[in-house]
């Protein structure tokens, strides 16, 4: 596998660095915390520059880049903190394009891709989980369309968003029955409470209670959403993981240049043998998240088998992104600890991405089952 970006995406990775350094400081992302933890200004820019239809054909608006293509700016997103929901919308702009019908490409892809409709996925239910069992909302037929009943939990974004991709259980059991709709957020029956989270990072309780919709808003087949999410799951998972890239990359470049420059004991103290060790320790714990995060993003980019991949990627990127964190909070000694100071900001990021889209212990699960080794999904 070829590590090297061609010249494209060297481009895209220079211009977003580029932009995010002068539109997403730090002072922004604190001031959205306080408000509802999204930048609307921020989101439009970088609609207007394409962004936001990287994966959208040209024919409906887009550029119809690869995923590795998405991987790459998202760990800029990620360097940069940005409060947007670029994450949620581009899985919903896959799951359009992988199971929409052309009348629902036509109709959602364009406002999406020009950052003036934002769809974000409603998937957890009460246990939290992401295996197929864990979906419990349950949408029945009723007359032409269908009801759905039930919550979905920590949406991201479910405050601003406009609509929602709700996974429900039609009927069966495990994989068998389970359904995905395009629910509009004013639908009647829908309230939103928003949930206050380390990371500060916009999060929803959706409750829906007798929600009708029509069968137009039924994305694939009924009964037949479990390939359509399990795709998004592996998307998001690896999306999630370059954005932790980008945050841990971060961290390792500003904890080196504090040590450089942090003079004690008459001697800058990155020249003290167990600072550097830390800082060696962050490069490498970065260097991997990045290489097994690529690969994984490359195989889903060329269709090829990839869940061994995805759940490497995101287990050992969602303990990298929290080792870089705490040992840069070793390193700085005590300034590191303040709130005032930027380096608290990633570590609440590093939590609460470590949890999106299956935490270490899901996808340590995953790896153990794709090897036979037959873990339970009770431990």
């Amino acid at each position: 596998m070829d590590f090297d970006l061609n010249e494209d995406q060297e481009l895209l990775k220079k211009t977003a660095r580029e932009f995010l350094t002068a539109e997403c400081p730090s002072r922004l992302v604190r001031e959205v915390e306080k408000g509802t933890g999204y930048s609307r200004e921020l989101w439009e820019k970088m609609a207007g520059l394409g962004w936001v239809g990287l994966p959208v054909e040209e024919d409906l608006g887009g550029s119809g880049a690869g995923f590795l293509d998405m991987c790459l700016l998202v760990e800029e997103i990620g360097r940069a903190l940005a409060p947007v929901p670029f994450i949620s919308t581009a899985l919903c702009e896959y799951a359009l394009i992988d199971g929409g019908s052309a009348e629902q490409k036509k109709r959602l892809l364009p406002r999406m891709a020009s950052g003036k409709l934002i769809m974000t996925p409603a998937l957890n239910d009460a246990t939290l989980s992401f295996h197929p069992g864990a979906i419990e909302c349950g949408a029945a037929k009723k007359g032409g369309g269908y009801v759905i009943r039930g919550a979905k939990l920590l949406v991201p974004y479910g405050a601003i968003a406009d609509a929602y991709l709700v996974a429900t259980r039609t009927g069966g059991a495990g994989e068998n029955g389970i359904t995905l709709f395009i629910v509009d957020r004013n639908h009647k029956g829908i309230s939103v409470s928003p949930v206050p989270t380390i990371a500060c990072d916009a999060r929803c309780h959706v409750q829906m209670e007798s929600v009708e919709v029509g069968r137009e808003s039924l994305l694939g087949r009924e009964g037949d959403g479990w390939p359509l999410l399990k795709m998004l799951l592996r998307r998001g998972a690896t999306l999630t993981s370059a954005e932790m890239i980008g945050g841990a990359q971060a961290v390792l470049e500003r904890t080196v240049a504090y040590v450089k420059d942090r003079v004690q004991f008459e001697r800058p103290v990155g020249s003290f043998q167990a600072v550097q060790h830390k800082c060696a320790n962050m490069a490498g714990a970065c260097d991997g998240a990045r290489f097994v995060t690529y690969q994984a993003a490359w195989l889903l980019s060329e269709n090829l088998p990839c869940d061994r991949e995805v759940a490497i990627a995101k287990a050992w990127t969602s303990d990298a992104y929290t080792r870089v964190c705490l040992d840069s909070h070793q390193a700085h000694g005590a300034i590191g600890f303040t709130k005032e100071y930027d380096l608290q900001l990633y570590t609440r990021r590093a939590k609460a991405a470590e949890l999106a889209y299956g935490d270490t212990r899901h996808h340590s699960e995953m790896l153990a089952d794709l090897m036979g080794l037959g873990v339970s999904k009770s431990l």
